[in-house]
């Protein structure tokens, strides 16, 4: 473990001594770079947080974060990339199941939230025995993390829990292994026998009142039409509901969430939405409870059954559904109201 730096001059510094102690979001470490132009630099970032902020405990908790966060801005960062604070272990403790690892694997995709994590961006809690704390499913964590390590993603050939990761990568946010998720259930979902796929769609028109806000204190209450879209799915391919809902999500409260979190059933799937409502402020939909439909990646959002039917055939023909010319009737699969489609192997 590198010794903490001591300004010049200096042969004890009661701030050194307590940011050495102070657990860091990844572990206890000093802060001693390989070579004297990097040192130079810290120390010139040290003496100005000690100068700005008076209190000893909130400058060591200052130095620690902004030390972390510039390190790759050092000037011979590339050389020696391997400081103690990329490579030393941490441990994690993920629902009540402990993992070892290095904040290089750790932050190895940035813009994940285990990046913004471990980077400094986001706070972490500790349990009783001082890990890092995550409150998710710990069994499946062992395949987010081995992601982390090598950029594949490893499932044994009976794993039947891939609902389960696809919801732990989403909330990870680590966007390449979603994609490996979904490619990998299109895979598996074409190794599966004969399915059919059957939609039956209803649509309807109501009136949404709301208030909007003209200017401070002065509001007016409106009303406008509004088309309310419901579709019953049912598949006897689980693992095509699974991949249809990885590519359908709500947006609601601000956010897209995937479908794929409403799969009750695993050979059923219901959804409600509307269409965007113009004049309709942003916080209404929230109040009001009403969400909207996206698909991604093309990030189209649903605002006709017409739209809904395209997308839906494009991911099922994907996987190597047809239209089933038997059934339904014609005007009925023309109209939109009942679609049925086959797969043969």
């Amino acid at each position: 473990m590198g010794k903490p730096i001591m300004a010049a001059g200096h042969k004890r510094d009661p701030l050194w001594e307590y940011f050495n102690e102070v657990p860091l979001p990844v572990g206890k470490i000093g802060m001693r770079a390989k070579c004297k132009q990097c040192n130079k630099e810290i120390q010139g970032l040290v003496a100005h947080i000690r100068r700005s902020v008076p209190s000893q405990e909130e400058a060591a908790l200052k130095i620690m974060k902004e030390t972390c966060l510039n390190m790759q801005d050092l000037p011979c960062y590339s050389q020696h990339r391997d400081f103690s604070i990329m490579s030393e272990p941490i441990t994690l403790n993920v629902g009540g199941k402990l993992y070892t690892t290095s904040l290089s694997t750790l932050t190895s995709f940035p813009d994940s939230m285990l990046g913004a994590m471990f980077s400094g961006k986001m706070p972490t809690k500790r349990d009783s025995q001082g890990y890092c704390f995550i409150d998710r499913d710990g069994k499946v964590f062992r395949y987010i993390l081995n992601f982390l390590r090598t950029s594949h993603l490893d499932l044994p050939e009976d794993f039947q829990e891939m609902g389960l990761l696809r919801r732990e990568a989403d909330f990870y946010q680590v966007q390449p292994l979603i994609e490996a998720l979904q490619e990998k259930e299109v895979e598996l979902s074409k190794a599966e026998k004969n399915a059919m796929l059957n939609i039956t769609l209803d649509q309807r028109t109501q009136t949404v009142h709301f208030t909007v806000r003209e200017a401070p204190q002065i509001y007016s209450l409106s009303s406008s039409s509004m088309e309310v879209f419901n579709a019953h799915i049912f598949s006897t391919s689980s693992l095509f509901l699974k991949l249809l809902g990885s590519r359908l999500y709500y947006c609601f409260n601000g956010n897209l969430s995937s479908i794929s979190s409403y799969l009750q059933d695993p050979n059923h799937l219901t959804l409600d939405w509307v269409a965007t409502v113009e004049g309709l402020p942003e916080e209404e939909y929230t109040r009001q409870n009403l969400k909207r439909l996206w698909v991604v990646p093309a990030n189209t959002q649903i605002n006709s059954f017409q739209v809904f039917v395209e997308e839906v055939l494009k991911i099922a023909m994907s996987d190597g559904f047809c239209v089933d010319s038997s059934h339904p009737h014609a005007s009925d699969f023309m109209n939109n109201k009942i679609i049925r489609l086959i797969r043969y192997k």
